[in-house]
């Protein structure tokens, strides 16, 4: 992925990006340096924590990437995944109810969610929400659209 630009945040925009984040996941983002990249070619815009892509906005709204969640182990807005629904997760396909074994946290349509394999916790993926949280979890359909994955573009970058 080719940088369009780089540029560092102002305190306001930290302090913005970490309470949004910080409130929806319940996690503590830390760092010295902060930095907003966007991406010729690309909708996707990242927020570098230190140099690490951890925060990523979707439709304008700022939420920890895959490595982002992986580092700060959030306790909200959750999706476990069983473990024949990883590697379709893995590869970027939408998130089918039957895989789905628990959800951590109030979701609702619309949100955006983490989703992480059963076994080891590890956070495969971001989707968003088709449906309220008591609806993840049932036999058929397509429940959460996969927005960024690992072995994605985004996942791939360093800063």
């Amino acid at each position: 992925m080719q940088v369009k630009s780089r540029h560092h945040l102002r305190s306001d925009a930290v302090a913005e990006v970490e309470s949004t984040v910080g409130d929806r996941l319940g996690v503590e983002l830390e760092g010295d340096a902060y930095e907003r990249v966007e991406f010729e070619e690309s909708d996707w815009e990242v927020v570098l924590i230190d140099g690490e892509p951890q925060v990523a906005y979707f439709d304008d709204e700022p939420f920890l990437t895959v490595r982002g969640a992986n580092a700060h182990e959030p306790a909200d807005h959750l999706v476990i995944v069983d473990a024949g629904a990883v590697s379709f997760v893995s590869d970027g396909a939408d998130v089918m109810r039957p895989g789905i074994t628990e959800v951590r946290g109030d979701v609702e349509a619309g949100d955006l969610v983490l989703i992480a394999e059963e076994s080891h916790g590890k956070v495969l993926a971001v989707g968003r929400s088709r449906v309220d949280g008591d609806d993840l979890l049932g036999d058929e359909g397509k429940v959460i659209d996969s927005l960024h994955f690992v072995g994605d573009e985004l996942y791939g970058f360093s800063g």
